[in-house]
C-alpha cells in the first residue's frame, strides 16, 4: 500500500453526499458501467472502507448485514459489496487494505463473512483465505426457496467453517440476489 493512503471506515449514514457520489462513480468506472441501481442499493446500509490518495477516492469496499440459513440456524452474515480500486492504483495493495478493514468488521460483528466473487476478483479473496462454498446456494424468495445454480462456485465464505458443504439460503433482495 502506498504510504500516503489511509483506510477509513464509516457507516453509510456517516458519509456525505459527495463521498457517496465518489463511491458510486468509482464503482461505475471499476465495473465498466455494469453497476446497476440495485447493485448500488446493495452497497448501502453498512460499514464502508475507503482509501483516499492525492487524486481522491482510490479504493472502496462495504460490508452489509445479510441473513443466511445454514442447516437449522439463521446466521448474521457480513456480506461484502462494492470492492473496487481505481485503475491507476491497482496492484498496490489497496484492495488488500480494504479487505483488512472489512474482515475486521466481520470478525467483530458477524458469524461469518460472505461475498460473490467475479473471476477477476476471486484471486484477491482466495489469497486472503476466503473459500468457495461447495454446496448449494439458494435464496428465500417471495414464493419459497429458490436454487441459484449460477452462484454456485462464486459464493465465498470467511472464515472458512469446518464444513463447506450443505445448503446456504440467503435472504431475498431485488436485483442480483448474491
Amino acid at each position: 500500500m502506498t504510504t500516503a493512503a489511509r483506510v477509513r471506515t464509516a457507516h453509510t449514514a456517516d458519509l456525505t453526499p459527495a463521498e457517496l457520489a465518489a463511491v458510486r462513480s468509482l464503482l461505475h468506472d471499476a465495473f465498466d458501467g455494469d453497476f446497476a441501481d440495485e447493485d448500488w442499493d446493495h452497497t448501502l446500509g453498512g460499514m464502508h472502507a475507503l482509501v483516499h490518495d492525492g487524486r481522491g477516492l482510490a479504493a472502496h469496499g462495504a460490508v452489509v448485514m445479510r441473513r443466511v440459513r445454514y442447516r437449522t440456524r439463521w446466521l448474521r452474515v457480513g456480506y461484502v459489496e462494492g470492492v473496487a480500486v481505481r485503475r491507476d492504483v491497482r496492484r498496490q495493495g489497496l484492495g488488500g487494505a480494504v479487505m483488512d478493514a472489512l474482515e475486521g468488521v466481520i470478525t467483530r460483528a458477524y458469524d461469518l463473512g460472505a461475498l460473490s466473487a467475479s473471476d477477476d476478483g476471486a484471486p484477491l479473496y482466495t489469497a486472503r483465505g476466503w473459500r468457495a462454498w461447495g454446496g448449494r446456494i439458494c435464496a428465500l424468495g417471495p414464493d419459497g426457496t429458490v436454487r441459484l445454480p449460477e452462484e454456485e462456485g462464486s459464493a465465498y465464505v470467511w472464515p472458512v467453517p469446518a464444513d463447506l458443504e450443505g445448503e446456504l439460503v440467503f435472504d431475498w433482495r431485488d436485483g442480483d440476489v448474491l
